[in-house]
C-alpha cells in the first residue's frame, strides 16, 4: 500500500543525569511534562499511540486532526501532548483540565513519505521534521533553549521549566533507554514506583503514606523515600480500592524501609511525584504525590545517574 508506514516503534527514551553539562556536537531541547505520543499518519488514517503502544487517538482528537491536516502521505512524529500554564510551563497538572488546552510538543520525526529516518542523524531527523509539521495548529517543534548545555539549563532555571533534554546531533533514533539523550531536571519531578503504604493515623482514613521505589542500572528496585501528602479524601479511597488486588507478603524492594505498618504492594503502579531534591542518599526530600500515570511502566522509573 502507498500510504502505509512499514513499521510500529518503541520511543527512544532519555537516561536521567544528576547535574547539567556541555558536549561539542549535542544540542539542548526543553524537557516537557506530558503524554509521550507516537503519532503515525497513513494517507487519512492518523493513530496516536502512547510509550507503552495504548490507542490515544480518541483521547486526543484534536491532535489527531491536527496530524491528519499535515502535508506528507505518510509520516511517524515522537513528542509530548502537554498543558502550559500562563508563563507557558508544561506541567502535570495541567493534563488534567481536558483536551482542548493540548497541544504536541514534537521532537522527532521517523519517517517522512517512504522514507525511513530512523538510522539517519537528529540534524537531519530536525530539518524534515520542521518542514513536515509547518501548518499544524496544535502542534510546534520542541524548543532548542540554547548551544551550550550549561546555559541552556541556567535558561530553564531561571524560566521555571521542567528542565532540558541533551542530544546527540550526529545519533540516530534507536528504541529504548539510550545515553544518546540525556535529561537533567530543573523542576523535580519524577515517575516512581508505588511498592507499599503504611496504616492511617488520627483521623485520616486508607493509609498513611506511599512507599516510592526506583530501579537502579543492575535493574534492583530501590526505596527511595515515601509521601504523605497530596490526597484528596476521593483520592485516598480510589487508591486505596487499587491497592487491594496488588497486596504481598513480601516487599519488592532490595533495601525496605522498617515500617512497622508497611503493607506490600506488587510494584505494578506508577506515581507522578513532585519534591525538593534528591538527599546525597538518593532519598526524595519533601515529596508531594501528583497522580497516578497509567502510560508508564514501572521498570521505567530509574535512578538518576550521575554525569
Amino acid at each position: 500500500m502507498r500510504d502505509r508506514v512499514p513499521f510500529r516503534v518503541a520511543p527512544m527514551l532519555a537516561t536521567l543525569v544528576d547535574a547539567p553539562f556541555h558536549r561539542p556536537g549535542w544540542v539542548y531541547e526543553e524537557k516537557y511534562v506530558g503524554y509521550r505520543i507516537l503519532a503515525y499518519k497513513e494517507g487519512a488514517k492518523v493513530t496516536l499511540r502512547s510509550r507503552n503502544a495504548k490507542d490515544r487517538t480518541a483521547t486526543f482528537a484534536d491532535v489527531a486532526a491536527d496530524v491528519r491536516r499535515l502535508r506528507p502521505r505518510t509520516l511517524v512524529l515522537d513528542g509530548e501532548v502537554v498543558g502550559f500554564d500562563q508563563a507557558r510551563v508544561s506541567r502535570f497538572q495541567l493534563l488534567q483540565q481536558g483536551e482542548s488546552a493540548l497541544v504536541y510538543a514534537v521532537f522527532d520525526c521517523l519517517y517522512c513519505d517512504g522514507r525511513d529516518l530512523r538510522p539517519r542523524p537528529l540534524v537531519e531527523r530536525r530539518a524534515v521534521l520542521e518542514r513536515a509539521i509547518r501548518g499544524g495548529r496544535r502542534m510546534f517543534a520542541a524548543r532548542r533553549l540554547a548551544p551550550n548545555g550549561e546555559k541552556a539549563y541556567a535558561l530553564a532555571k531561571r524560566r521555571g521549566l521542567e528542565g532540558i533534554v541533551a542530544k546527540d546531533a550526529s545519533a540516530p533514533y534507536v528504541e529504548g533507554r539510550s545515553t544518546k539523550w540525556l535529561k537533567v531536571k530543573v523542576h523535580q519531578e519524577e515517575e516512581l514506583v508505588i511498592g507499599g503504604y503504611t496504616a492511617p493515623g488520627g483521623t485520616r482514613p486508607y493509609f498513611g503514606a506511599l512507599l516510592l521505589g526506583a530501579y537502579d542500572r543492575a535493574g534492583t528496585l530501590r526505596y527511595v523515600g515515601k509521601v504523605g501528602t497530596g490526597f484528596s479524601v476521593d483520592t485516598l479511597a480510589t487508591l486505596y480500592r487499587q491497592f487491594q488486588p496488588l497486596v504481598v507478603a513480601t516487599p519488592a524492594f532490595a533495601d525496605p524501609p522498617r515500617e512497622r505498618t508497611a503493607v506490600w504492594l506488587a510494584p505494578k503502579l506508577v506515581a507522578q511525584i513532585a519534591f525538593h531534591e534528591w538527599t546525597a542518599d538518593r532519598k526524595l526530600r519533601q515529596p508531594v504525590f501528583l497522580g497516578l500515570r497509567d502510560d508508564k511502566s514501572p521498570r521505567e522509573c530509574r535512578l538518576p545517574e550521575r554525569v
